[in-house]
């Protein structure tokens, strides 16, 4: 489990360092708007026709947090690779909470660093590795815990989010 980094917290050396932001912010035109606010009124009309109120609510939901995301600036997180685990923002990770890394590097779109963690509750972390040379932090994090070299393309779900500019 991640640990909030305060005084007494031993992270060792720090090895590699850099800032990413939050999330990605999308610049987003005017078409885009249209068709999700068509597609938002549709799915609701269905949610509510078929019965279905929980659906609808679910929509709406959904469309309040991404009108409220867009309307705000992604915060800038501090992120590090140490001797002892792994940095994003002030909470430490020790690589004993890792099974794995990957690196999918595709520029210009994907660049980014992936860590499978062994807790079932917990996502995979995703770091943006923006200009930090891949092959750096590939050899430094290979000392630590194992690559899974079958894993050579983005998963869906990031591509997803991407080319629909939803996050």
């Amino acid at each position: 489990m991640a640990k909030s980094i305060d005084g007494n917290t031993s992270i060792g050396d720090v090895l590699h360092q850099w800032t990413i932001l939050e999330y990605e912010k999308h610049e987003r035109g005017t078409l885009w708007h249209i068709l999700m606010l068509s597609t938002g009124i549709a799915l609701v009309v269905y949610g509510l026709l078929s019965d279905n109120f929980l659906f609808a609510l679910i929509i709406i939901l959904f469309s309040i947090i991404m009108f409220l995301q867009a309307n705000q600036e992604p915060q800038q997180i501090s992120f590090g690779i140490t001797e002892l685990g792994v940095i994003v923002g002030n909470r430490f990770y020790a690589y004993s909470e890792f099974e794995s890394f990957h690196i999918i590097y595709q520029p210009p779109s994907v660049k980014t660093l992936f860590f499978e963690t062994r807790s079932v509750f917990r996502p995979t972390l995703r770091v943006p590795l923006l200009d930090v040379n891949p092959v750096d932090i590939r050899f430094t994090l290979s000392e630590y815990i194992s690559e899974d070299l079958t894993k050579e393309e983005e998963p869906l779900s990031d591509t997803a989010v991407r080319n629909w500019k939803i996050h």
